[in-house]
């Protein structure tokens, strides 16, 4: 028995050997892509953040780098104002990106079923948001919520009751609002175009079983497009971490938004003045994300079945 089971494991071992050599070269564009917009820029951002500058005598003499190790580390993570800005952009994740992908499901889910009328219609209409430039959607939001000028905060006011968007309480789910109203088309996408992928034999098994309508899509279309759910959910995780434009275009209404609301934005504010400290922010960011990401991929991990 041996004997035939050793050839055999050989020429499956050559086979997946024939079938890598045939995949590298479509690997290449993507790996050098990783190599030269990640890699090195991440490499280069830790090796300066092990950096200070500083000037030696009268200060009269250039500026000159010197090796201080983790000090720019603790310096960013004692900073009450970057760890802020990251605890800040953490609150809006746990909140906005469960309720964003949950919608995002929902549309997905009922504009798959078949007595859903104008489903390409409604898929352009909720697809719509996320083709408008992100700064272009800021402006668009900030006009709704500008105290002076927002309709809805007049409209309001006509019957009493005031409404201010850019509070420092309230203005997190400002910035919430903008980024479910533009991002939950594109997650609806592609929860959709998974949805298209399931057998029809599928779903009219379960009809003849009694599921059908919401039922069968919570037990029988949710877990098999799970793949998909889990995809979208890293993509707004980081997308999340990365938050940027929105707070930046609300800053002209929002006086009380911070230069540093975000650690993106802390990391650009001092870029020109101490390139060091914003490399070693820019570290713990991408630090930050692969963790999120990591505990994310931990958490949603299928248990293998127990033999």
């Amino acid at each position: 028995m041996s004997s035939t089971t050793a050839p055999k494991r050989k020429r499956a071992g050559y086979m997946e050997r024939q079938a890598l050599t045939r995949a590298i070269p479509f690997m290449i564009p993507f790996a050098l892509l990783y190599l030269f917009i990640y890699l090195i820029p991440l490499c280069y951002a830790l090796y300066k953040s092990m950096y200070t500058v500083g000037r030696s005598g009268l200060g009269i003499s250039a500026p000159e780098p010197k090796f201080t190790g983790f000090s720019n580390y603790i310096n960013v993570l004692t900073d009450p104002v970057f760890m802020s800005s990251m605890g800040r952009v953490l609150l809006i994740g746990l909140i906005q990106v469960p309720v964003m992908l949950i919608l995002a499901l929902v549309l997905a889910l009922w504009i798959d079923m078949r007595t859903t009328v104008g489903k390409r219609f409604f898929r352009i209409l909720y697809f719509l948001p996320y083709a408008l430039p992100g700064v272009i959607a800021g402006l668009m939001w900030s006009f709704l919520y500008a105290p002076s000028l927002s309709p809805i905060v007049k409209a309001a006011e006509a019957i009493g009751i005031h409404l201010d968007f850019t509070s420092g309480n309230v203005l997190p789910f400002s910035i919430m609002n903008i980024m479910t109203w533009a991002w939950t088309g594109y997650n609806m996408i592609i929860i959709y175009s998974s949805l298209q992928s399931i057998p029809s034999e599928i779903m009219e098994a379960a009809a003849i079983d009694g599921l059908t309508g919401w039922k069968a899509s919570w037990k029988i279309k949710v877990p098999m497009v799970r793949p998909a759910i889990i995809l979208t959910a890293v993509f707004s995780i980081i997308g999340t971490a990365q938050l940027y434009n929105e707070p930046v275009v609300l800053k002209g209404v929002a006086p009380n938004l911070s230069s540093q609301y975000t650690p993106i934005m802390s990391a650009l504010s001092t870029l020109t003045s101490n390139y060091n400290t914003s490399a070693a922010k820019s570290v713990i960011l991408a630090i930050f994300i692969g963790a999120c990401s990591a505990v994310f991929f931990a958490v949603t991990r299928e248990k293998e079945p127990t033999k």
